[in-house]
């Protein structure tokens, strides 16, 4: 084996790594959060994103971007949360092509309900993670990750 395929071969074992990690992340997450407030994992997500816009709304293509969907899955997604009344779509005034969504009180209340249960799930995964050897230098890096980002004393 050359010096190249040792590389690839490393680097597929990292891959491996993460997808196994986020496995079991995801399958956590979409137990905790079916349970807790019947939404999917990605329709948490897209919760989530909105509810992070402080009052402001997302164009499709961002939301599409931040789940890690398809225009047209976006658009299907879109569709069953504003049937349910979790949000809404809104036409951009400047470009009648533009597409707004935004969360509506129910989709605020909805998600405000079914975080705690989100972050229990993803801290106990994590936690779990941590105690296998073949995961550990990744959550390692996540919890690493996370104290980089967290705000600072006297910041919001």
């Amino acid at each position: 084996m050359s010096i190249s395929d040792d590389a690839l071969q490393v680097r597929a074992q990292g891959w491996r790594t993460l997808v196994a990690l986020h496995g079991m992340i995801d399958s956590a997450l979409e137990k905790a959060l079916t349970q807790s407030a019947q939404l999917s994992v990605v329709e948490f997500t897209v919760l989530d994103a909105l509810s992070r816009q402080d009052g402001w709304h997302m164009r499709m293509q961002q939301l599409a971007r931040t789940a890690a969907l398809s225009p047209s899955a976006t658009t299907r997604l879109v569709s069953r949360l504003e049937d349910r009344g979790l949000l809404t779509r809104i036409l951009c005034a400047d470009d009648r092509r533009g597409i707004y969504t935004e969360l509506t009180p129910a989709g605020r209340d909805v998600h405000e309900r079914a975080r705690p249960f989100h972050d229990a799930a993803l801290a106990k995964t994590l936690t779990e993670a941590e105690g296998l050897p073949e995961l550990s230098p990744l959550v390692a890096a996540i919890h690493r990750s996370s104290e980089l980002h967290r705000p600072g004393p006297g910041t919001a």
